[in-house]
This record gives C-alpha cells, structure tokens and sequence, in this order.
C-alpha cells in the first residue's frame, strides 16, 4: 500500500501511517527501531531495497530523508516537504516513508524526522553515500544510537577512513568493517585449531580498499606484528597470510564465493566466503547497537 502526500508536515505523514495500517489490517506497532536512511534520488532506490530486506530480519520504521537539490534560483526558497507512505507487501516488515525535502527544509531535516520516531525505540542512522564530517555531531546523527557510513562510497577511501578514525565517537561504524566479519571469524577459527604464534601477516586486496586497511589494522592491534599490504587485481579482499614457525596459515579467495584454508599439518579446506548484499551487511549492523570497540581499536590502528 502507498501513500502519496504532497506539500505535507510530520502530523499528516503520523495520520497517514495509522491510517494504512488500520488499510492494511495491521493497527498494531510491530517495529523494534527506527532506520533513518540519509540520501539522495540517484541512490534511494537501491538503499529502500536494501532497508526494506533488512527490515525482514529487524522490523523496522525507515525513514528516507532525500534532499532535493535546487534547480533554479527561485527553487532554492521554496520549503516543502511531499511523503511517500508504503506499508505491507511494499514496505517489507515494516512501515517505510520516503521524505523528500525541498529548499532550506533540508538543513533542518532533524525537525521533520524527530515527529515520525517511534517512541521508545533505538535510532540507527545510515549514510549509504555522502557522509557527514562527523557522523555524531550532525542534527540526525546525534538522534542515533548507531550511525552506519560506507567508505565504499567516496573517491578517496583511505582518506575517508583517516577522518572516520579522527572523528570516531561510541555508536560509530562503517561497512568496510562489517565486510571483514566472515574473514575475521574464519582467521580466529584457524588460530584456535592451530594455536601457533604469528610473526608475520600480509593483506592481499585491490588497491585503495577500505576493508583490507582496517583488516591489516586490526592484525597489528591483536597479534602485534608488522602487516604488508600487497595490492592484486581484487575483487575486494583476495588473501590473508599469517606467517608461522611452522609454516604459513593462509586464506585464498581470488574469484567468486569459495576460498580456500591452508593450515600448517591439516589438509586444505573450502570456505564458503562470498561478498554479501548491502542488506545482508546492514541486517548485521542491526543485530547489535552497542559501541563496536574492535572497529574503533581497528580504525585507530592500537589496543
């Protein structure tokens, strides 16, 4: 079910959602937190997809606050707000409101937003392009209990990530980080079957990769090595060497979703490591909503 509300203010767009949800035969909240979503019309489409198969795992009220850029000179002082109000089928498990937000209505997106929380309920804030300096000091991302950015996203990632680790605040996370979960849980999982000590690690990534950084990063943190980072042709991640006295612990994923573990004294095994959708990788960020301290010891490169 859809709603279109034009010209419209936050106490219309809360009417319209009780009313849709009486339409749809669903009175009842049944969302567990509020999902602001933060970006522009190119990418809307793909980040409500996202959200909405997120939302799946984690129901959830997203709110899209698109800013609509001006075209004209006389566009720049017209304030409006128009609404899109989808529920049931076309809203995945929760309710979802797209916000387009027109002139200087923009700068105060804070104020349209706060109306249309629901109450009692964590806040998660995600910039899928076009993060804010400092993601908790901007209106909507200190109404958040998590702000999610991607440095993915930018042109220079490694720069992004410099002022990611400068910035860093309780709450903060990015999904560079939460790409590494698989590999960080596959290279723990060696460690434990092989309890040997590391004296050496190496990164293999295409070049520029946020991910592969904050990997190397969290290396020099936890084992307290030096870590090389070697560039390949990618995709994303290809390859993490720990060096061993008796021998070398290596993962290899060059292509597509299987890699492969090599242990010292084991035979070779097949790793299912594939790279996961957005949605898989904000339904993860949903899962928990407590400051993440091995991201920020990562970022930071120290203990």
């Amino acid at each position: 079910m859809k709603i279109d509300l034009t010209d419209t203010d936050s106490s219309k767009i809360n009417k319209a959602i009780l009313q849709g949800r009486r339409a749809v035969g669903t009175p009842a909240v049944g969302a567990v937190l509020t999902l602001i979503v933060v970006t522009d019309e190119e990418n809307a489409y793909d980040s409500v997809k996202a959200a909405n198969e997120a939302s799946r795992e984690h129901p959830s009220r997203t709110l899209v606050v698109i800013k609509r850029h001006a075209r004209t000179p006389r566009e720049r002082y017209e304030t409006r707000l128009d609404a899109e109000v989808r529920l049931g089928s076309d809203a995945g498990s929760g309710e979802t409101v797209l916000l387009r937000l027109y002139g200087e209505l923009g700068a105060r997106a804070d104020s349209v937003v706060l109306p249309l929380l629901l109450p009692d309920a964590p806040v998660v804030v995600w910039w899928p392009v076009d993060a804010p300096e400092v993601p908790s000091r901007d209106p909507l991302g200190s109404l958040a209990q998590r702000r999610i950015t991607d440095m993915y996203a930018v042109e220079d990632p490694l720069a992004a990530l410099e002022k990611r680790a400068a910035s860093y605040a309780p709450g903060d996370t990015d999904l560079a980080w939460t790409r590494l979960t698989p590999w960080r849980s596959m290279l723990a999982a060696s460690l434990d079957q092989a309890p040997l000590t590391v004296t050496s690690a190496a990164v293999e990534s295409e070049a520029e990769n946020p991910s592969a950084e904050l990997l190397a990063r969290w290396f020099e943190v936890r084992l307290g090595v030096p870590v090389d980072r070697v560039v390949t042709d990618g995709p994303v991640v290809t390859a993490v060497r720990m060096g061993t006295s008796d021998g070398e612990i290596r993962i290899d994923r060059p292509e597509g979703p299987v890699a492969r573990l090599a242990i010292p004294g084991q035979p070779n095994r097949v790793l299912a490591l594939k790279v996961r959708t957005t949605a898989e990788l904000i339904a993860e960020e949903l899962r928990r909503l407590d400051p993440d301290e091995a991201y920020e010891a990562a970022l930071r490169g120290r203990a």
